[in-house]
């Protein structure tokens, strides 16, 4: 006979295995299937007309769906301006005059708003425009899960936290991604978002006149003729992360760090004799491994902290509450 203690502890068990499954299971790509069949046309029809007026914008829809799942989880809480009760996330540093895409997203929830009212969230329109700009630039295509809320609440300080920095260093970054369930794979798979996109002369400005050994002489040299020693002069001046093929999603980032090319001090890092060496060498020569590993990186991101069922609620304007 089992014991009464060895039943209950059991039964607890299998209770908390059946709730973590069906929190998990809220998370579906046919989510909309019944509810707003179109949504997924929809938002691509409208994130391909925002890239195909402006390239740039694929890297930057892309990077404010991270920079949205680092801060309190994948809940939109990135596209909520200033009020009274919240403090925006977007005036951090790590977003400040830098994240952008907003208007992009806007319209593609205005668009879905107008066949589907009140159905599909802001933080699944992030998610699926991240996915669509990827592949409209070259770059891999996954199958994105479905059914996040929005929030209803921002946290500068978390963002402030928890969202990488610039110039940080190889052990900074590990303990960010790893906070957020994201192995060291992970994390140099996602940093390839940076084979596509533009970086401010602000963030690379001390790297590319620090004369060190892990930047290459010539590379350091081109990027200062736009980029002027002096601060604030040309803070805003834009370089492409990747000076090969800045606007194809290719591997071009990983061989641009072998050679210490990385524009950003936290590009760099990821080849410079750590742990992340062996990684950067792989994707280098593995543009199909880069690509496999970028999507089940961006899944998995897509999974941090989603709030589903009945927490959260479908923001009719994504920058503000209902």
């Amino acid at each position: 006979m089992v014991p009464a203690a060895t039943f209950r502890a059991a039964a607890t068990v299998m209770l908390l295995v059946l709730s973590f499954s069906a929190c998990q299971g809220q998370l579906s790509s046919t989510f909309y299937g019944d509810t707003c069949p179109n949504a997924l046309s929809t938002i691509r029809t409208s994130i391909r007309s925002a890239i195909a007026r402006e390239r740039r914008m694929a890297a930057s829809l892309i990077r404010l769906h991270f920079h949205d799942c680092f801060a309190q989880g994948c809940d939109a809480s990135i596209l909520l301006d200033n009020s009274p009760s919240i403090t925006s996330e977007k005036f951090v540093t790590q977003n400040n005059n830098s994240v952008r895409g907003f208007e992009v997203i806007d319209e593609a929830k205005s668009a879905v708003e107008n066949i589907c009212p009140g159905v599909v969230s802001c933080a699944d329109i992030l998610a699926v425009a991240a996915r669509d700009a990827s592949e409209y630039v070259g770059g891999p295509s996954w199958t994105v899960k479905l059914g996040r809320k929005d929030s209803t609440t921002a946290s500068a300080s978390l963002a402030s936290r928890d969202l990488p920095r610039f110039a940080d260093g190889l052990q900074r970054l590990i303990d960010l991604f790893e906070s957020k369930g994201l192995s060291e794979r992970d994390m140099v798979a996602l940093s390839g978002s940076h084979t596509i996109g533009q970086a401010q002369c602000v963030t690379f400005r001390d790297r590319i006149y620090s004369n060190g050994s892990d930047i290459d002489a010539g590379f350091a040299s081109t990027r200062r003729r736009n980029c002027p020693a002096t601060f604030p002069n040309g803070n805003g001046n834009l370089a492409p992360l990747d000076l090969v093929t800045p606007n194809s999603f290719d591997n071009n980032y990983f061989r641009n760090l072998l050679q210490k090319k990385g524009l950003l001090q936290s590009d760099q890092v990821l080849f410079s004799g750590g742990s992340t060496d062996s990684i950067v060498n792989d994707y280098s020569r593995n543009p199909s491994t880069f690509r496999s590993d970028f999507a089940s990186a961006m899944i998995k991101m897509g999974d941090i902290e989603p709030l589903t069922g009945s927490a959260g609620i479908i923001r009719r304007i994504c920058s503000r509450v209902n």
